[in-house]
C-alpha cells in the first residue's frame, strides 16, 4: 500500500484558540501546515518564531498555497472569510459558530454544498471525551435534557451574545441528540457587562414533544459546562469540564455486575443500578482536525457539517429574537 497523500492546510487567526489548531495540526499524520495569516503583524512574527511555520502577508496568499484552511477569527468575519475560501475552491473549518447570522450561514452551507467541498464547523465539545463516553454507553431519544454553561468574565468573545458565544455549545449538542425538528422557543436574557445578553435560559420544546432547558452566563463566579438528560429507564450526567459521566438506570432484571437497590413498583420489581464508566482523554481540537482530513481524503461524513452548523446558528437566532421581544 502506498502512503497516504498530505493534505496542505493553513490557518487563518493566530489568537488563543489559532495557536491550538497550530499545534494540532503540526502533530497530526497526513495534515501538513503551510502557514498562516494573522490580522496583527506583531502576532505573527511572535507565533512564525515559537512554531517555526510561515507568517503570510495576506489570506489570498495563503490561500493559493493550500488545499484546506482553518478559519479561526471573531466571529463577524466568518462568512467573508469562508466565501473567499470556498470560492478559491478551498476545503473549509470554521471555528464555530459558523457565522453569526442564521441567512449567511444558510448561504455558506449551500455554496460549499455546491461547490463539492469539505466544510466542518469548530463545535469541540461534541469532541469532549464525557460526551463520547456517554454516547457509547447509548444515547436515545431522549425526552427532558437540562444544561448549564457558565463562565467567568472574559473580554474575549463579547463581540457576540452569550448565546452565541457559549449557549451554541449546547443547542448544537441538543440537536445531535434529537431527531426532531424545533417547535418552540421561550427565552429570556439579561445584558449585565454589555449591550448582548450575557445570562440567558432557554427552553426549546420539539415537535416529538422532547424539552431542552438551557442557561449560559459569562458573567458567573464558577466555571460549570454540564448536561443531564433524561430517557426511558435512563439518567445521565455528564461533566464537560472534568469529563465524568454518571449514568443511572432502572433495570427489569437485577444485574449481576452493578450494585443497585430494588424497588417493588405497581407494575413488577425493579432495580435502580448507577454507574460510572470510564472516559478516555483526548485532545477533542484534534480528534475534530483529523476527522477533517479524514473527509477531504477519504469522503468521510464524520463531523459537524455546515448544514448543521447553520441549525445551530437559526436555532441560536430564534432564541436572541424571543429576548429582543422580551426587551421591548
Amino acid at each position: 500500500m502506498g502512503q497516504e497523500r498530505r493534505v496542505e492546510i493553513g490557518v487563518i487567526g493566530a489568537g488563543h484558540l489559532g495557536k491550538f489548531h497550530i499545534e494540532c495540526i503540526n502533530r497530526i499524520e497526513g495534515l501538513s501546515l503551510a502557514g498562516f495569516y494573522d490580522i496583527d503583524p506583531a502576532r505573527s512574527k511572535e507565533i512564525s518564531e515559537k512554531y517555526e511555520v510561515p507568517a503570510f502577508e495576506t489570506v489570498s496568499a495563503l490561500l493559493d498555497r493550500v488545499e484546506a484552511i482553518c478559519i479561526v477569527t471573531p466571529t463577524v468575519t466568518h462568512y467573508d472569510l469562508a466565501v473567499q475560501a470556498i470560492e478559491a475552491g478551498k476545503h473549509v473549518f470554521v471555528e464555530k459558530p459558523l457565522s453569526d447570522f442564521p441567512d449567511t450561514s444558510r448561504k455558506l452551507a449551500d455554496k460549499i454544498a455546491s461547490m463539492n467541498l469539505v466544510g466542518r464547523v469548530g463545535h469541540v465539545e461534541r469532541y469532549n471525551p464525557a460526551f463520547i463516553a456517554a454516547q457509547n454507553m447509548g444515547i436515545d431519544k431522549p425526552v427532558f435534557i437540562e444544561a448549564h454553561r457558565l463562565a467567568p468574565f472574559n473580554v474575549r468573545g463579547m463581540d457576540v451574545p452569550v448565546i452565541m458565544d457559549l449557549m451554541i455549545h449546547d443547542i448544537d449538542l441538543v440537536l445531535s441528540m434529537v431527531d426532531s425538528e424545533v417547535d418552540h422557543i421561550e427565552a429570556n436574557g439579561v445584558g449585565v457587562a454589555g449591550r448582548s445578553a450575557d445570562i440567558c435560559n432557554a427552553r426549546i420544546t420539539f415537535k416529538n414533544d422532547t424539552v431542552a432547558n438551557l442557561t449560559a452566563s459569562r458573567i458567573s463566579l464558577k466555571q460549570m459546562r454540564k448536561l443531564r438528560l433524561f430517557q426511558r429507564d435512563q439518567y445521565m450526567a455528564i461533566d464537560f469540564l472534568n469529563h465524568e459521566v454518571q449514568v443511572v438506570k432502572l433495570l427489569h432484571a437485577e444485574p449481576a455486575d452493578l450494585l443497585t437497590m430494588k424497588l417493588d413498583l405497581p407494575d413488577g420489581t425493579r432495580w435502580i443500578a448507577a454507574d460510572n464508566p470510564a472516559v478516555e482523554k483526548h485532545n477533542a481540537i484534534e480528534l475534530e482536525l483529523r476527522e477533517f482530513k479524514d473527509a477531504i481524503l477519504h469522503k468521510s461524513d464524520k463531523g459537524v457539517t455546515f448544514d448543521q452548523g447553520a441549525k445551530a446558528v437559526e436555532v441560536a437566532s430564534r432564541i436572541m429574537d424571543q429576548i429582543m421581544k422580551h426587551e421591548k
